[in-house]
């Protein structure tokens, strides 16, 4: 049975309003944001650091605009006093913001990242804490993608997006589980 460190630290990316917007297309896993709220709520009654990550998007034509309500973040993810909230214009995580500080300030090695989009900020910041040597844990369920049109034209539906996404992740980056595996690993020792 897997089991986490009391400060292994959650990671929520980018459960903003504007990933409800039309622009994206069909989406998969319509329970990612519940089961986000309750990986969020097991981690806070728990204890361990919870940190919080939101798009700013530079780009005209985004419902994540700071400018727009789409960028708030949604009710199911947003920060309690005390939870760090850390601000990117790009997919990483950990580019532009003081999050590997913070998690390293805190002795942290060990994080469970949700949110949106698989294909997108969730696996380019899974791939960078994985090289920057942080234990990571990506819950499947707690996660979703929509569909894409690849160069040549090729329609992809969100749940091969998704799938083959957390495939390329799983053993070299992270390992994929599902939420209900992380709160199992929560109980006390």
């Amino acid at each position: 049975m897997l089991r986490l460190p009391h400060n292994t630290a959650l990671i929520i990316i980018d459960v903003q309003q504007g990933m409800d917007h039309p622009k994206w297309g069909p989406r998969n896993n319509p329970e990612a944001e519940q089961r986000i709220a309750a990986l969020l709520a097991a981690w806070r009654v728990t204890g361990r650091p919870v940190f919080h990550v939101q798009h700013l998007s530079t780009f005209e034509d985004s419902p994540l605009r700071p400018s727009l309500p789409g960028c708030a973040l949604k009710e199911c993810a947003r920060p309690l006093p005390g939870e760090p909230l850390f601000q990117k214009n790009v997919n990483s995580a950990f580019i532009g913001t003081r999050l590997e500080s913070a998690l390293r300030e805190r002795g942290i090695r060990t994080i469970a990242i949700a949110g949106l989009t698989t294909p997108h900020c969730i696996s380019t910041s899974v791939r960078m804490a994985g090289n920057l040597s942080f234990e990571v844990y990506l819950p499947a369920d707690a996660c979703a993608a929509f569909d894409l049109t690849g160069p040549d034209g090729t329609h992809y539906p969100a749940e091969v997006i998704h799938r083959v996404s957390l495939a390329t992740l799983h053993g070299e980056f992270a390992t994929v589980v599902d939420s209900q595996a992380l709160l199992d690993a929560l109980q006390p020792y």
